[in-house]
């Protein structure tokens, strides 16, 4: 206990974001998308890598005061546009070419927005998600026994100098998950036949899917 006690403390004198850490790969995924929606968009760190692959870029993002800081960071940015949204307040009429969650689905109900999120995607889209999951079997201590590991080091690279308080895109609310990977994969299943899931490092796991 003493041991991560320390290692907290350590953690948060070098914070870094473990959703941006996945940003770019990510952006990868949507490469050569004309429209996409970034659903809980924070601060616009994704979109910013976006941007540069897309025509469009629509970011949702339900927190006021986060919502703000994106929709400064692009104004004057005609490809891109912030709304102060949650996904159940997105333009039902709309179909996207790509839609990206990062450490947003585990807000929302998983089977009903795994639907939506389908019907949501232009035919032939993309929908790619890095999510947080509930730690259950062995396989899940096992991959969070080396992030805890390894965490402290990238704390290290990314933010050598201690830090007086968190970086902005690490302010956003944040909420607890509830599925388990075993869960999650049950429930897309039936929504997204075909979704590739895979368990990731630093308490995350990645979701692809191609809408026939």
């Amino acid at each position: 206990m003493a041991l991560l006690s320390r290692l907290e403390r350590f953690n948060a004198r070098h914070p870094w974001s473990h959703n941006d850490f996945y940003g770019r790969w990510v952006a990868r995924q949507v490469a050569g998308a004309r429209h996409v929606l970034d659903v809980g968009c924070g601060t616009g760190n994704l979109i910013d890598l976006l941007r540069s692959r897309a025509v469009s870029v629509t970011g949702l993002e339900p927190d006021p005061a986060t919502a703000r800081v994106a929709a400064a960071r692009f104004a004057g940015d005609e490809g891109v546009v912030i709304e102060q949204a949650g996904f159940e307040q997105r333009d039902r009429d709309r179909r996207w070419d790509a839609i990206t969650l990062v450490a947003v689905l585990h807000h929302l109900p998983l089977a009903e927005t795994l639907r939506e999120l389908h019907e949501s995607l232009s035919p032939g889209g993309r929908l790619v998600v890095i999510g947080c999951y509930r730690e259950a079997s062995p396989g899940d201590f096992l991959v969070s026994t080396a992030a805890v590991a390894a965490n402290p080091l990238m704390g290290l690279v990314k933010h050598p100098a201690r830090a007086r308080s968190l970086p902005v895109q690490m302010t956003a609310p944040t909420a607890p998950p509830r599925e388990t990977v075993a869960e999650i994969r049950a429930q897309a299943a039936a929504a997204l036949p075909g979704a590739r899931i895979r368990r990731r490092l630093f308490w995350r796991y990645s979701l692809v899917y191609d809408r026939p």
